[in-house]
């Protein structure tokens, strides 16, 4: 079954840089998945990551006053740029990174962990992620690394890791302060967990599997909250987020604890909120087959319904003959251009575009008016009788 949806709104732009998108509004992150069909191996993957005694985890907030989650930074472009040294150079973007001593890592400076480090030049829109990343004057290093353009849905190259084991972007799926406050998360929002099969599916690029066993969740699976799941009891900040999981749901990136989702490390959380989210259990969510929305499966960009009918135009020709051969003419008609001449082929028709066009020396399709035709047709008539009545007079007597 091949399913489109509506084209969504346009994507809310980062604090810091209002002139950037965080992808395209067709892009898979932005998807409505809440009337996809269920995935045949939902129950099985709800299984696997123990859905029925587990509750969704917010992986972010405050934690004994510095914020924990993943940080990022909104840098000029003016920023100066590193080269690292990669764990994982030939899957990592060869850079440079607008990365320093002062780029948040997450869990801090001194921490373990992913360290995971995410960049955002505010001029070219450009998105840097790295992971493991350790700043050194001397010489910087990371595990991975990735770079991506924020105007464009083109994926990482088949088989290829990024700062995320499923080899996607990070940011896309952080559940930002802004974006609660301002009662709207318009994505889908990174899960992970604790098993995932050998595999990718759409639109990750990357596995980090336990084993090959399709009850695990690949990279790359999406959950949705139920549509009967009652919200109506919650606050309503914590309402916007569970809005975005039955619209856009969650998406499988990382190998981590089960259901555990992941925010912005930043001051502003509120406790209250977050506890609620804690008392959501998994078993109300569902995973999702969203391979119909597929275009390209080395793009992000989904199927829409924005394909418009081709407008059907009226166009009065005047009464002036063909062009000859010697004046050029151009016609745009649906994003194509024709030249018409008399010596050389129209352009076939396309399924979005069909040009009918009269073929040189045509004669004009002018009718008289019936009125005249009329006339002329009785004074035919009239002038047959007196012709055969002249025929008759001479003919001789018996």
């Amino acid at each position: 079954m091949v399913t489109a949806i509506a084209v969504p709104a346009a994507a809310i732009p980062p604090p810091g840089a209002p002139t950037c998108s965080v992808f395209p509004s067709n892009n898979v992150w932005h998807a409505d998945v809440s009337k996809l069909p269920v995935n045949s191996h939902s129950s099985a993957w709800l299984s696997s990551m123990n859905g029925s005694s587990t509750h969704l985890h917010p992986d972010f907030g405050p934690s004994g006053g510095f914020p924990y989650g993943i940080p990022y930074d909104v840098v000029s472009s003016s920023h100066a740029k590193v080269y690292l040294t990669f764990d994982y150079a030939d899957e990592s973007d060869k850079g440079p990174y607008p990365f320093d001593g002062n780029t948040k890592i997450e869990g801090g400076q001194n921490a373990g962990g992913d360290r995971h480090a995410i960049m955002i030049d505010s001029g070219t829109c450009k998105l840097y992620e790295l992971y493991d990343a350790h700043y050194s004057s001397g010489g910087s290093t990371a595990g991975s690394g990735a770079i991506w353009s924020l105007s464009s849905n083109a994926l990482r190259p088949d088989g290829w890791t990024s700062a995320d084991a499923a080899g996607l972007p990070i940011f896309p799926g952080l559940v930002r302060l802004d974006e609660v406050q301002a009662g709207n998360v318009d994505h889908a929002i990174r899960v992970t967990a604790q098993q995932t099969d050998r595999s990718y599916i759409w639109p990750a690029r990357h596995q980090a599997g336990a084993a090959n066993n399709p009850n695990l969740p690949p990279m790359g699976s999406r959950f949705r909250l139920k549509a009967g799941y009652d919200i109506s009891p919650f606050r309503a900040d914590t309402q916007t987020i569970l809005r975005a999981m039955k619209k856009y749901g969650l998406i499988v990136a990382d190998n981590g604890s089960n259901w555990y989702f992941q925010g912005s490390a930043e001051n502003g959380w509120n406790t209250s909120m977050l506890d609620q989210l804690k008392t959501v259990p998994a078993s109300a969510f569902e995973a999702v087959d969203e391979s119909s929305l597929m275009v390209s499966s080395d793009s992000g960009q989904i199927k829409t319904t924005s394909s418009r009918p081709v407008r059907r135009t009226t166009v009065n020709t005047p009464s002036t003959p063909w062009p000859t051969p010697s004046r050029h003419v151009t016609a745009t008609v649906a994003a194509k251009t024709i030249t018409p001449a008399s010596r050389s082929p129209m352009p076939s028709p396309t399924p979005s575009t069909r040009v009918v066009a009269a073929a040189p020396g045509a004669k004009p399709n002018a009718s008289a008016p019936l009125w005249l035709s009329l006339i002329a047709a009785a004074a035919a008539t009239l002038l047959f009788l007196i012709r055969r009545a002249r025929q008759k007079s001479n003919l001789p007597s018996k």
